[in-house]
């Protein structure tokens, strides 16, 4: 009996609707784009680039076999993440971990502690303004940024973690609108992919053309913008 064959164009639609499905799992479950916003993270990330996030390494594991086995593991003091915006969780912020879940973490004057043991930043941390803010009590709001330099002591939560940003003088993190859930937490900055040196737009939305003109501005410039020595550069 001879074996009908199947035509090649339902062999490519076949294959078209699973790497579709590929892709739609991975960017659900295992991978995100991203791109970086603001200058919170320079000198480490900078503004224009575009990195790929790990969603699966903090993903929870029934066993210890399943530990050992998958390539997941728990968020650690250090790790850069992207997380959900507390008071936004429509948008995504990235910070690096400072402080996890019953940490007692304290800044005095631009030296943070955790557990009253200094951390060693000099690998990450940027600073731009040669000021220190001292520690002054005060009813104003305005004075919150006093927070900057000097901040609690302050225990973490359970289910909860601190973040800063590398750029120090100018992060907005956890030192002024709190802690981090862990239902918040999207995944592990992994690698920059891409980065663009003339990727300054605004983050609203301007429209359709305001949209396609960029996308023609970033095509003329690919060669001459594009920071070729950041391409698949490993975050740390």
């Amino acid at each position: 009996m001879a074996v009908r064959r199947r035509s090649a164009l339902r062999e490519n639609l076949e294959a078209l609707l699973i790497a579709m499905l590929f892709a739609f799992f991975a960017k659900t479950f295992v991978i995100q784009a991203f791109k970086i916003p603001s200058g919170s993270m320079e000198r480490n990330l900078l503004i224009g680039d575009h990195i790929l996030v790990n969603k699966f390494v903090y993903a929870p594991t029934a066993t210890a076999l399943e530990r050992l086995l998958l390539p997941v593991g728990d968020l650690e003091r250090g790790d850069v993440v992207v997380f959900k915006f507390p008071q936004d969780p429509e948008r995504d912020f990235i910070k690096r971990c400072i402080a996890l879940p019953g940490d007692r973490v304290e800044l005095v004057d631009k030296q943070t502690f955790v557990n009253g043991v200094p951390l060693e930043e000099g690998g990450y941390v940027y600073f731009t303004d040669s000021r220190t803010y001292t520690r002054r009590k005060s009813l104003f709001v305005a004075d919150a940024y006093r927070l900057r330099d000097n901040f609690g002591p302050y225990t973490i939560p359970e289910g909860h973690y601190f973040f800063l940003g590398d750029n120090r003088d100018n992060s907005n993190d956890s030192r002024f609108w709190g802690t981090v859930p862990a239902g918040h937490v999207k995944g592990r900055a992994l690698l920059v992919y891409w980065s663009f040196a003339g990727d300054q737009e605004p983050l609203e939305w301007r429209g359709y053309r305001a949209k396609a003109e960029r996308l023609l501005a970033v095509a003329r410039g690919f060669v001459s913008e594009t920071r070729w020595e950041r391409t698949l550069l490993p975050v740390r």
